[in-house]
């Protein structure tokens, strides 16, 4: 099935989260964006955002989300896949530590920027290091 605008809109968000470009992340959300984590814990504003992502980049410096499908209700994308990145440490913490989880994300999409985004994704897990599973 081919994609749409607004499947498009919602992949190449997830491509520059991939690509830690915080200035194109955020000109791809509109000015009423709605960043909800999987905790339920809401971020409205460019600025509060910028912040976020870039603290998100900063503590997982390879930080990466892989999609294996997608669904689409109307302006509503539902992504399925993958997060997974490594946890940044202090000096003297330790190794740096590798954390792979199942995650999805709702999105609805306006004008082609995101509205909305939320994640379910198990942060915890991310940075406890909960390690990748072996490859097959």
């Amino acid at each position: 099935m081919p994609e749409s605008e607004t499947v498009r809109t919602a992949l190449r968000f997830v491509n520059e989260i991939n690509r830690h470009d915080v200035d194109s992340v955020l000109a791809l959300v509109s000015d009423d964006h709605l960043h909800v984590d999987a905790l339920g814990r809401e971020l409205r504003g460019r600025e509060r955002l910028r912040e976020a992502w870039a603290e998100c980049f900063r503590e997982f410096p390879d930080y990466h989300l892989g999609v294996k499908e997608w669904f689409q209700n109307g302006r509503v994308v539902g992504l399925f896949g993958i997060a997974s990145g490594t946890r940044a440490t202090e000096p003297g913490d330790g190794p740096e530590r590798r954390w792979q989880v199942p995650a999805a994300w709702r999105l609805v999409v306006r004008d082609q920027q995101i509205v909305h985004w939320q994640e379910y994704v198990d942060g915890e897990a991310a940075r406890r290091g909960r390690p990748a599973p072996p490859s097959a």
